[in-house]
């Protein structure tokens, strides 16, 4: 036991000896406070964050996605995985392909996998569900939820990637009377998120004061689809729509919005829940943006989870436990400035 002791202590020493000099750290992150003697070593300090009637185990949502595609239906299935095993909520990609054909309904089909414990949303765009008002066709909305064992519907709002998009619908109403519509008729619960742009302060104090479950950011800083339809385009189009890839707000950006209008609206709040999302690329971005905000919050990710989720599940399974662990070495040892 002695000799193996001595062994590891050896290569452990030889190890930051040769590392020493690649293990210089020029940057600090101003975001935290490290407080080194106040925690040892935590096991689990994540609290469970009630969600409608169903529960997150740890602050993290899986971010809308794909369907209907060659991948997807092993992405998915990966991911509705991973929201069982670990308690985590979970929104669909766009889910259009499956209103009116099942073709493809086994990519979505992620209830059986994800248990009904953990929240699990149905995603449409604006512009279908605006073409399903005109058409009077709104109880397909509630056909979909229920065929789908979902907890509800994510509304995306995404008007500049449609006029972006080279086969993009455009928009006779504004995204605002869609989602109240919505909200008339609705038979289950209805979070808003934009698509990677994010919302300036108008906009998201006018969600605020809706009965909405959530509103999920989609800031500006991650996936953005805006630039993502603009590689699609022609050259000429993508020169000179560009900078409109560019136009948005970011996630920090759309926290101080949401604090200010919390101190403004008061008891004519009705939403009480936020997804942050959109350019969090560490479980620091989310650990501190959940800290900042002055509503019950949870954070949001899509490529990072994409990124693991593309083929076996080992990879995935070791990307959300690495997560967990550092969420809660953030909990026990960082307090916020």
């Amino acid at each position: 036991m002695a000799e193996e002791l001595i062994e590891v202590t050896e290569s452990r020493k030889k190890d930051h000896i040769d590392l020493a000099f690649k293990s210089q750290v020029d940057m600090t992150d101003h975001r935290f406070y490290y407080e080194p003697l106040l925690s040892g070593h935590p096991q689990n300090n994540l609290k469970e964050i009630p969600f409608l009637n169903k529960k997150f185990k740890a602050p993290i949502w899986i971010s809308s996605m794909t369907g209907g595609t060659g991948k997807a239906k092993t992405i998915n299935a990966n991911l509705g995985r991973a929201c069982q095993e670990f308690g985590l909520g979970m929104g669909l990609g766009s889910c259009r392909i499956i209103l009116e054909d099942d073709t493809f309904f086994e990519d979505f089909n992620l209830r059986p996998l994800i248990g009904t414990d953990y929240p699990f949303f149905a995603n449409l765009g604006v512009a279908q569900l605006e073409e399903l008002i005109v058409k009077k066709r709104l109880s397909q909305v509630n056909k979909l939820v229920d065929k789908l064992k979902a907890d509800g519907l994510i509304i995306h709002v995404n008007p500049l990637q449609e006029w972006l998009q080279p086969e993009g619908d455009h928009f006779n109403m504004t995204s605002l009377q869609v989602v109240e519509e919505i909200l008339n008729v609705a038979e289950f619960p209805v979070i808003v998120k934009e698509v990677g742009q994010g919302m300036g302060y108008h906009s998201l104090k006018a969600l605020f004061q809706l009965p909405l479950a959530a509103i999920d950011f989609a800031a500006h800083g991650g996936t953005n689809f805006a630039m993502l339809e603009l590689l699609r385009a022609d050259e000429t189009s993508r020169e000179l729509y560009t900078p409109l890839a560019h136009v948005g707000h970011t996630a920090e950006e759309m926290v101080e919005f949401t604090n200010l209008i919390v101190e403004e609206l008061g008891d004519k709040r009705k939403c009480n829940f936020v997804i942050i999302s959109g350019g969090i690329k560490t479980f620091l971005d989310g650990y501190y943006l959940i800290n900042k905000i002055h509503v019950p919050a949870i954070y949001g990710m899509a490529s990072p989870f994409l990124k693991h989720a593309m083929g076996e599940y080992e990879p995935l399974k070791s990307f959300v436990e690495l997560q967990l662990e550092g969420l809660k070495i953030a909990n026990a040892m960082l307090k916020i400035r």
